[in-house]
């Protein structure tokens, strides 16, 4: 019982995997792949204290994200559909732009290799004013880390994962 106890204590401690390297390598070299967003990271202090008065809630600034928050990246079209959290300088009365929801065709790409083999993906958007730079770092697990800078909104983070984009049917 104890040998089991240890071997489910080893397996849990394990890094997990959410992609093979080779298909996440071949995936980033070809600018075809998902980030599925898992938690939302606001940096706004206002936003961190107003999750902290919730009754029955964590102090932590981190948000669970529901499936399907995700930045598709394809050789020709970029789709975003990320939610928002934080102080906006210029206010939409239309709810449904309140998030980063967009579809851009006009945009660069640029890769560099960081430490631990991490890849930083760089995308610079020319004709999406919501979202002007969205920076992913890959890890060679496939986990990702995702900040969107933008020209009209504090900075706002993401953590997820990398996934193949899915055959359209």
């Amino acid at each position: 019982m104890i040998i089991c106890g240890v071997l489910f204590f080893i397996q849990g401690c394990t890094s997990q995997t959410y992609m093979d390297p080779k298909s996440l390598e071949t995936a980033i070299n070809n600018d075809e792949f998902t980030f599925m967003a898992q938690k939302a990271i606001p940096t706004n202090y206002d936003v961190i204290n107003v999750m902290n008065s919730i009754p029955n809630s964590t102090s932590s600034r981190i948000l669970n994200l529901s499936y399907g928050n995700a930045v598709i990246l394809k050789k020709s079209v970029l789709e975003v559909n990320l939610p928002y959290f934080g102080r906006s300088f210029s206010a939409s009365r239309d709810l449904s732009k309140n998030g980063y929801t967009f579809t851009s065709k006009d945009f660069a790409v640029k890769k560099n290799t960081g430490k631990k083999g991490k890849t930083v993906v760089q995308i610079e958007t020319n004709d999406q004013q919501p979202a002007k730079t969205i920076i992913i770092e890959v890890y060679k697990n496939g986990k990702a880390f995702v900040s969107v800078n933008s020209s009209d909104r504090q900075p706002i983070s993401y953590d997820g994962y990398i996934m193949k984009n899915e055959a359209v049917k």
